[in-house]
């Protein structure tokens, strides 16, 4: 071992001291660039999911204040009117409540969900004695397709998509819309099930007779074009926005009105009791006309194109 001078010894130490010290500046260097590195990254990555995140919010605060748009040209009430031949009258909008065209001509009015059962069990009853009066001329009917059933299909909404399919029509294929409403009623399905498809609609809506513009059709049911017009429709009706109607708050489906009068269910639900509220509502008299019903309809049951009761 060489034995150094005190002073050069001591100078020594200090050479690996001042060594050993910038060693360790170096490392706490390097520790610090890679914590900065790391915390970098750290704010990124959550910056990158911050943003993320809220475009995600945005996007959904946009689409539920998104406007639904307009609906349905004839249906400028939410309602089609279908008149004499079973034929759409231009725009449908719903004059007072207790309104006529003047010449004595009934106006029913009704709110039905093609998932309603009662709906079903009124259009058994009646649909063809309320055809052979349009037909006729002898009464207009407005039809409102609203979906106040559709969380009752085991998440398949279907009561929203059928209101949509009849909307589609009321488009492209107004004058074919009593068809499909009764054909939709015809193919009603249990409510609590998932109903029908989309394709299963598409197939029942284009298979009717004469329906038009049968490939824009499909493509709007598939697309739902008119499903959130239909869901803002049911949603401004159940809070009492009722066009056709002094009714304050929404009773439910069917809603049926003659001349605004709302027509009060019984059970079992009748045609004769309908044909007895519907001369009340009228106001008829012995001296009523009596309407001859179109010789292309073949009723399901027997209904008079006569407001009469019989």
């Amino acid at each position: 071992m060489t034995n150094l001078p005190e002073g050069d010894a001591r100078a020594a130490r200090n050479e690996r001291r001042e060594a050993a010290r910038q060693r360790a500046q170096r490392a706490r260097a390097q520790q610090k660039r890679r914590q900065r590195g790391t915390r970098l990254g750290l704010q990124i990555g959550l910056g990158v999911v911050l943003l993320a995140a809220a475009t995600i919010v945005t996007l959904v605060l946009v689409d539920s204040v998104k406007p639904a748009g307009p609906g349905p040209a004839t249906m400028s009430q939410g309602g089609i009117t279908i008149g004499q031949d079973l034929e759409a009258v231009g725009s449908s909008a719903s004059p007072s409540p207790s309104a006529t065209d003047g010449s004595g001509t009934v106006r029913i009015t009704m709110y039905v969900d093609y998932l309603c059962p009662t709906c079903g069990a009124f259009e058994e009853a009646n649909g063809d004695y309320i055809a052979s009066l349009v037909d006729s001329g002898a009464a207009t009917v407005d039809i409102h397709p609203v979906a106040v059933l559709t969380n009752r299909s085991q998440g398949t909404k279907y009561s929203l998509r059928a209101a949509n399919a009849a909307a589609c029509v009321a488009d492209r294929s107004p004058d074919q819309f009593f068809a499909v409403n009764q054909a939709l009623f015809a193919r009603q399905p249990e409510e609590g099930t998932t109903g029908l498809t989309d394709a299963q609609l598409q197939q029942l809506v284009t298979g009717v007779d004469g329906v038009q513009d049968k490939g824009a059709i499909r493509d709007c049911i598939a697309d739902q074009t008119y499903a959130k017009w239909v869901d803002e429709r049911t949603t401004e009706v159940t809070e009492g926005e009722i066009p056709g109607s002094s009714l304050r708050e929404f009773p439910g489906t069917p809603l049926v009105l003659v001349n605004g009068k709302q027509y009060e269910l019984t059970s079992p639900i009748t045609n004769d009791d309908f044909r007895t509220f519907v001369l009340s509502a009228a106001g008829a008299t012995e001296s009523t006309p009596t309407p001859t019903p179109s010789s292309t309809r073949s009723p399901r049951s027997t209904p008079s194109a006569s407001p009469t009761a019989g």
